[in-house]
């Protein structure tokens, strides 16, 4: 069943300009069916006794994730790969694909930046966006909203279009107009109303975390407001929900990696939640996150050994440049003499003789040979990342019930 067949609201798309797809139908218009949006602000989603346990399971684990952290000094390198692993992931879902060791040079240096790296370096902001709003525990407006997508597209070449709501009908899939989409959201007319009454939805607390940001996230791909960047803006509501409501205050689990491991899963998902079958949409996503959370505690003791292996390779004096240096490679994998001065609050020669043992051992190798701003690399770590990825991936497409795989810093 195409689109044109699926019951909604009734639209006219008319002909008369040439078209790569639909052929004569398309050129002489047709009807098409776009998707009838409801409001949730005050809806009673129920669900069934096995999907309100995986929930529990879920959230127990990511507060326990957040309050019981692993060890103190990889709290903030946590943090931040896993938001950038959340943000690569996300982006991959959209069909960006770009490497940790290429997102992580591009934000040492935008001129190193590929188009690709500044769409995902966007994705990062848009979340750390999001994550600020949820902290801030403030009402959720549809101006919030459009500021993450705004922040989204800052910097890239499609910056024109970011925080505009869209004024057309859209839809998913390949072609120039809607004859053979798999799906067609609402219509422009209804889509500011839609957004406001999402912001009330996620102002609701009689609802468990979970659910509100499974339920939140599949409303908004349902309404998919903007041209472009839908999915990246609505995998950051998750974010901002779970740190609103005080389950992730420190660390949301990487759910889009899980996600964007099984597309195929992650649409059924969504189709499940348009056509009122919401218990099945929140098991899988409580499933998710459950396997999201036990890779990112996993992903905290790599960190950790990574770390221990680099000390051993250098061999720092304790409380020098060197071991700094290591302690704070984790968050920023590239450097150059004064990011590591500022970073280390050290001096220039200190810093520069702490980055040549750390180079001479191994643990970092030089990036650029600028005259100028050499830069360094961490040694080991965006293999580690990218392994983490992959795992996960694997373990993900192998059963979403099963445990988190083990991976290793070698």
């Amino acid at each position: 069943m195409n689109a044109r067949e699926t019951k909604g609201i009734r639209r006219f798309w008319p002909g008369g300009l040439p078209s790569l797809s639909g052929g004569r139908a398309a050129r002489q218009g047709f009807f098409y069916y776009a998707f009838e949006g409801w409001d949730i602000a005050t809806a009673d989603f129920r669900l069934s006794p096995e999907t309100t346990q995986d929930l529990i399971r879920a959230e127990a684990v990511v507060r326990q994730l957040n309050e019981d952290p692993p060890r103190s000094e990889t709290l903030e390198a946590l943090s931040h790969q896993l938001l950038r692993s959340e943000a690569v992931a996300s982006s991959r879902i959209e069909g960006l694909e770009l490497s940790h060791k290429n997102l992580a040079e591009a934000a040492f240096d935008p001129k190193l930046a590929s188009a690709n790296a500044a769409s995902v370096l966007g994705n990062v902001r848009a979340m750390q966006e999001a994550i600020r709003l949820g902290a801030r525990a403030e009402r959720i407006t549809t101006d919030a909203i459009v500021d993450i997508h705004r922040r989204l597209f800052r910097g890239t070449r499609d910056e024109a279009i970011g925080g505009r709501i869209r004024t057309s009908q859209n839809w998913i899939g390949h072609g120039d107009n809607p004859y053979r989409a798999t799906f067609i959201p609402v219509p422009e007319s209804d889509v500011s109303r839609l957004l406001a009454d999402l912001g009330r939805f996620i102002e609701r607390d009689d609802i468990t975390p979970l659910a509100q940001a499974a339920v939140a996230h599949a409303q908004f791909e349902t309404i998919h407001p903007f041209a472009d960047g839908n999915g990246r803006v609505g995998r950051a509501l998750i974010h901002l929900i779970l740190r609103r409501r005080g389950l992730a205050p420190h660390y949301v689990p990487p759910i889009s990696l899980v996600l964007a491991a099984n597309v195929d899963a992650y649409i059924a998902g969504l189709t499940d939640y348009r056509e009122h079958r919401e218990d099945n949409w929140c098991g899988t996503f409580a499933r998710a996150t459950g396997l999201a959370t036990e890779a990112a505690r996993e992903l905290a003791t790599v960190i950790d050994e990574l770390k221990a292996r680099w000390s051993e390779q250098a061999s720092p004096r304790a409380g020098s440049a060197a071991a700094k240096l290591i302690n704070v490679l984790p968050t920023y994998p590239v450097i150059d003499l004064r990011s590591a001065t500022d970073l280390l609050e050290v001096s220039d020669e200190a810093a520069r003789l702490g980055i040549e043992r750390l180079e001479d051992s191994g643990v970092v190798k030089e990036l650029t040979k600028r005259k100028w701003r050499r830069a360094w690399e961490s040694v080991g770590l965006f293999a580690l990342l990218d392994r983490f990825e992959r795992k996960l991936a694997t373990q993900t497409n192998a059963g979403p019930r099963r445990a988190a795989p083990r991976i290793t810093a070698g």
